[in-house]
């Protein structure tokens, strides 16, 4: 069964880091790619970051570009999500995905990923 456990969620004040992780267990994600989600109440779950397999190619959306950095350890079979300068407008809760196919590239749509972990709350306060 596989399985995606997030953690490292949590409070933090606005200008502050997180640091998400992401483990999986059931079956190694080395060659697939991966990525970060986060959805509020009443909005769509959108895209943080995401991962491709191999090289490694990432993608960051606007919103988020140059505050956040996703990379994995495939040893471990774990990705993270290094979250730096956070804002109020990134509270959510914070969903880590991977796709199921082999030598994929990443996507940037919910839709892309086949495999989702429970999430983990991260509540920015200003």
């Amino acid at each position: 069964q596989v399985q995606l456990v997030e953690s490292g969620g949590g409070l933090v004040q606005a200008g502050g880091s997180l640091r998400l992780s992401c483990a999986a267990s059931g079956r190694t994600f080395s060659r697939n790619a991966m990525a970060w989600f986060r959805q509020v109440p009443g909005k769509e779950r959108e895209i943080v970051a995401a991962i491709g397999w191999g090289d490694g190619m990432t993608y960051y959306p606007d919103s988020v570009k140059g505050r956040v950095t996703i990379s994995r350890d495939s040893a471990k079979n774990t990705v993270y999500l290094q979250m730096n300068s956070l804002k109020p407008e990134d509270t959510a809760v914070y969903y880590c995905a991977a796709r199921n196919l082999y030598d994929a590239d990443y996507g940037r749509s919910r839709a892309d990923y086949d495999y989702w972990g429970q999430g983990t709350q991260v509540t920015v306060s200003s």
